[in-house]
């Protein structure tokens, strides 16, 4: 078991190390921190973010429109695969003053994680996300992201840290190399429904030389998680910008619910389909 972490260790600090894009954190369309469960198997999971910006950006720069009272919503649907294998699909949309409804982009998401049956001490999972936004909605049109996810119950406490590393391959941050974003989350389980907590979103700069403080994006959001079923899911939170380069206050919302739209075949085959490659 040790050795299986200071491989897991290692690769993770190499991915740091191999590179030096100051990416938007989220670009404040899907602003959450992930825990390490993967949809149930045959099981979809759509979800809506809902996302205003209060006070943000007031005037257009390199092309991008200036977002203040923009209101983000993105569709996210994920499969559930078996125990270790979900992917995930988002639609991108905006409509802000002026602006009007408009689509903003597409990603995709294949996600793997530890399955329980292993029984390691922290929940653990990657997923790697790629996708495009148009430009008049982002500076890199295309992006790459790589995201481990570690995350642990304590008694009422919950834990989660996302330390995100991500590529633009088409816009202005290509130069920059990969970027550094990392985000947590503390929760507590105030009842059997109800969970407070704190959520922390960053964009710091390529990884090998961080961006000065001001150009850094530091966003801090109490939150509330209820627990509405097992088959919902319910987030809502009011984010403050700390740096000159982040959106100064913005509300988000995510509301998720299970669905079962695929028969019990489907990942049955998938399993036999791996197993025997």
């Amino acid at each position: 078991m040790l050795k299986a972490f200071n491989r897991i260790g290692a690769w993770l600090i190499f991915l740091i190390a191999v590179s030096c894009v100051s990416v938007h954190a989220q670009a404040n369309y899907e602003i959450q921190v992930y825990g390490s469960d993967t949809v149930p198997t045959g099981r979809t999971m759509v979800e809506l973010h809902s996302n205003l910006t209060v006070q943000g950006f007031k005037t257009n720069a390199n092309g991008v429109f200036a977002d203040q009272h923009q209101v983000h919503e993105t569709v996210e649907i994920t499969q559930g695969w078996n125990d270790w294998f979900e992917t995930g699909f988002y639609i991108f949309t905006s409509a802000g003053p002026g602006q009007g409804f408009q689509w903003v982009g597409d990603h995709i998401r294949p996600r793997v994680r530890v399955p329980d049956r292993w029984h390691w001490p922290v929940g653990v999972s990657i997923s790697t996300e790629i996708g495009y936004q148009r430009s008049a909605f982002s500076t890199d049109t295309w992006t790459w992201e790589i995201r481990p996810i570690i995350d642990k119950q304590l008694g009422r406490w919950y834990l989660a840290f996302n330390p995100a590393l991500e590529r633009s391959f088409h816009g202005y941050s290509v130069p920059e190399g990969v970027g550094f974003s990392p985000s947590f989350k503390v929760g507590y389980n105030v009842t059997r429904k109800l969970s407070a907590g704190f959520e922390y979103y960053g964009s710091v700069g390529p990884v090998l030389q961080f961006d000065p403080l001001y150009l850094q994006q530091q966003q801090f959001f109490p939150s509330v998680d209820y627990d509405f079923g097992p088959n919902w899911e319910f987030n809502f939170g009011v984010g403050i910008g700390a740096t000159h380069s982040t959106d100064h206050l913005i509300i988000k919302m995510i509301m998720g619910r299970r669905f079962r739209f695929t028969t019990p075949h489907v990942p049955q085959l998938f399993r036999r389909t791996v197993t025997n490659g």
